[in-house]
C-alpha cells in the first residue's frame, strides 16, 4: 500500500468536505439576500481572485480550508448583512454547512456501499466473550464456539449476526448452528433487547475469527501478556483473521524485530491491548495454539443500489447514538475518541492498509460527517453556536441578545476551542511519534 497516495487522498478529501461546507453556507447566504463580499478556497493571503458581481472568488496561499466572509459578519446595522437578519434566517444559514457535509457523507458512504469493497468474512464467527444474564449464557453458548448459521442462515460477518436477530419477531425462539470442539450442535435461544444497543440481541461481544487455547508458561508470550480466551487482532497494523494471514505478516518480519500485538483480552471488555513482542523468525508466535474459523479471508462485495443507499442513510442516523455510546471511551481513552486532522489521516492509512483502497471512499464520507457534526457543537464560534444564539433570539421573539453577552459567550468558546485543539493536536502528534496505533 502506498502510504503517501493515502495520506495525498486523505488531504484531499479533507479539502473537498471543508469547501462543501462553505459552499452550503454560500449557496443559502446568496438566497437569503445576504451580501457575500468573498468566497475563498485555501486560508490568506491571497494569490489572486476574480469578481463576479459583488463577490471576490480567490484563491489564497495556504492550500488548507475555504472561508465565506460576509458582509458586516458582526453588525446588524450594515446593509444586507447576515448580522441584520432574522433569526430564522441565520439559523438556516448557520446549519445549511453542515447539512452540506452530511449530504456529502451520504453521498459518498452511499458509493461506497456500491462499489466493490473489501470484507472479511469466515463460514462461521467465533464467539469471543459471552454477555451475563443474557440469552446466549443462558442456553450455555460458551467462548470459542463457532456460530455457523442462525434460523438456517449461514453467517459469515457480524452484521449477518446483527441483522437476523434483530429481524426475528419478539418474543420468538431462534435455533442456532454452533461449532464446539469440532461437533456440531443446535441451541434454542429468545433474543433479548437492550437499551444500550437499541436492538435484540443474544450477548456475544466481538464476534471474531480466532481464539487462544493455549499458552506455555514461562514463554515470552505468556511473559508479555498473552492468555488463553485472547483474541489476535492485528500485528504491526496488519489485521490476522486466518493462519495463512498470520504466518504471512510472520514472515514478512525479520529474526529479532519487534512486533506490535494488538489483542482483545478475555474477561469481558471491548478495550484493546497492545503486547510487545521479538520476532523469533517463524511463522507462528512461540509457545501459542490457536483455534481459527476456517475459510475466512478478505472478499470482494457490494450491495444493490437501493441497499446501498439505504445503508448510508442508516450509517448517518445512527451517528448520533454511537456518539453517545463512544462517551466512555472519550472518558476513558481521549487520545483514541477524540482526533484531529493528523489522527484521522493516521487512521485513514491504518484502515486502508489493513481492507484495501476501496476503504478510501469509506474515510471521506466518515470526514466529512465528522465535520458536519463537529460544526454542530453548539458552541460559539461554531456553526451551532450561531444556531443557538438564532434559536434563542427566535424565541424571545427576535429581541436580540446583548452584545456584551455576545462577546463574552464568542470569547469563552474560542477559548475553549483552542485549547481543545492544541490538546487533540499533541495527542495525536505523540501517538504518531512515538509508532502507537489505532489497533484496526
Amino acid at each position: 500500500m502506498n502510504v503517501a497516495l493515502v495520506i495525498v487522498v486523505f488531504v484531499l478529501a479533507l479539502f473537498v468536505a471543508i469547501i462543501f461546507h462553505e459552499l452550503g453556507h454560500f449557496i443559502t447566504a446568496r438566497r437569503a439576500k445576504v451580501k457575500v463580499e468573498e468566497f475563498g478556497i485555501g486560508i490568506p493571503p491571497r494569490l489572486f481572485g476574480i469578481r463576479r458581481g459583488q463577490t471576490i472568488y480567490s484563491v489564497n496561499a495556504i492550500p488548507f480550508g475555504a472561508f465565506v466572509r460576509t458582509a458586516g459578519e458582526n453588525d446588524p446595522t450594515v446593509p444586507r448583512s447576515l448580522a441584520g437578519k432574522g433569526p430564522w434566517t441565520r439559523l438556516g444559514v448557520y446549519v445549511a454547512g453542515p447539512l452540506a457535509n452530511i449530504l456529502l457523507a451520504f453521498v459518498l458512504l452511499s458509493a461506497f456501499n456500491a462499489l466493490p469493497y473489501s470484507v472479511i468474512a469466515g463460514n462461521g464467527l467465533m464467539v469471543h466473550e459471552v454477555t451475563e444474564d443474557y440469552p446466549a449464557e443462558e442456553a450455555g453458548i460458551k467462548a470459542g464456539d463457532i456460530i455457523l448459521e442462525i434460523e438456517g442462515q449461514p453467517v459469515h460477518r457480524r452484521s449477518d449476526v446483527h441483522s437476523i436477530v434483530d429481524s426475528v419477531e419478539e418474543g420468538r425462539e431462534i435455533t442456532l448452528l454452533l461449532q464446539r470442539n469440532g461437533q456440531q450442535e443446535e441451541v434454542r435461544l429468545e433474543p433479548k433487547f437492550s437499551p444500550e444497543a437499541q436492538r435484540r440481541i443474544i450477548g456475544v461481544l466481538l464476534l471474531w475469527w480466532n481464539i487462544v487455547s493455549q499458552v506455555d508458561q514461562g514463554s515470552p508470550a505468556y511473559e508479555a501478556g498473552l492468555r488463553p480466551g485472547d483474541a489476535v487482532l492485528s500485528i504491526n497494523g496488519q489485521l490476522v483473521y486466518s493462519p495463512q494471514s498470520m504466518s504471512g505478516v510472520l514472515r514478512s518480519l525479520a529474526a529479532g524485530e519487534q512486533m506490535s500485538i494488538v489483542v482483545l483480552p478475555a474477561g469481558g471488555t471491548d478495550q484493546t491491548e497492545e503486547i510487545a513482542l521479538i520476532h523469533d523468525g517463524s511463522e507462528t508466535v512461540a509457545g501459542v495454539e490457536m483455534r481459527w474459523v476456517d475459510g475466512t479471508d478478505i472478499r470482494q462485495e457490494r450491495l444493490p443500489v437501493w441497499r446501498a443507499v439505504y445503508e448510508g442513510a442508516g450509517f448517518i442516523v445512527s451517528m448520533p447514538v454511537m456518539i453517545v455510546r463512544a462517551i466512555p471511551l472519550m472518558i476513558r481513552s481521549p487520545d483514541l475518541a477524540l482526533i484531529g486532522p493528523i489522527g484521522a489521516g493516521q487512521l485513514t492509512v491504518e484502515i486502508v492498509s489493513a481492507s484495501g483502497f476501496s476503504y478510501i471512499l469509506f474515510m471521506a464520507g466518515i470526514i466529512s460527517l465528522g465535520l458536519g457534526m463537529f460544526n454542530l457543537v453548539p458552541v460559539p464560534p461554531l456553526d451551532g453556536g450561531g444556531m443557538l444564539v438564532a434559536l434563542i433570539e427566535g424565541g424571545r421573539r427576535g429581541k436580540r441578545l446583548s452584545p456584551r453577552a455576545l462577546r463574552l459567550a464568542y470569547t469563552i468558546g474560542t477559548v475553549f476551542l483552542i485549547a481543545l485543539v492544541v490538546l487533540v493536536t499533541f495527542s495525536d502528534l505523540r501517538r504518531l511519534i512515538t509508532g502507537g496505533e489505532f489497533g484496526l
